[in-house]
């Protein structure tokens, strides 16, 4: 199968397959052409790495993943371990995430959004840059492409 085919069938793109094998994620034959030929257990190869990256796991993570799926000797003990890792790196990437969510609702709820100037959104954001004007930098408050006010 080509690698056009195998992209179909796994819903990977072509690029990325040749990425994955560039990481030794797995490796094809080369026809005569020097096509790359895909054999059905690459296709159930690219499967698990689309099921695994859909979780949101790493490519270093899936590299031992995908090691360890293809040793049916391992231990589960290795796998559980890094699934629970990933869950708490999930798990933290999520509370991040709400906690963003939060901050920029309660802004949205401050900002009038009608024709007035005053925007507590853009307040906030600029609120980063006050320890340049602290220094005298008028730089820090001034908008790209505005001139300097003067005294």
């Amino acid at each position: 199968m080509l690698i056009s085919e195998a992209a179909r069938e796994t819903g990977l793109t072509p690029k990325m397959i040749r990425h994955y094998e560039e990481l030794g994620l797995l490796s094809s034959e080369r026809a005569g052409n020097g096509y790359r030929m895909y054999q059905p257990q690459d296709l159930d190869t690219l499967r698990f790495i689309a099921r695994a990256k859909d979780l949101g796991f790493s490519l270093t993570d899936i590299q031992q993943l995908t090691s360890l799926w293809r040793n049916h000797r391992r231990p589960t003990s290795e796998v559980k371990q890094l699934a629970q890792t990933h869950i708490r790196h999930l798990e933290t990437r999520a509370a991040q995430l709400l906690d963003m969510a939060a901050k920029l609702r309660q802004l949205a709820e401050q900002c009038h959004g009608d024709h007035r100037p005053d925007c507590p959104i853009l307040d906030s954001l600029e609120g980063a840059c006050t320890h340049a004007e602290a220094k005298g930098d008028d730089k820090a408050r001034r908008p790209p492409g505005r001139a300097p006010e003067k005294a």
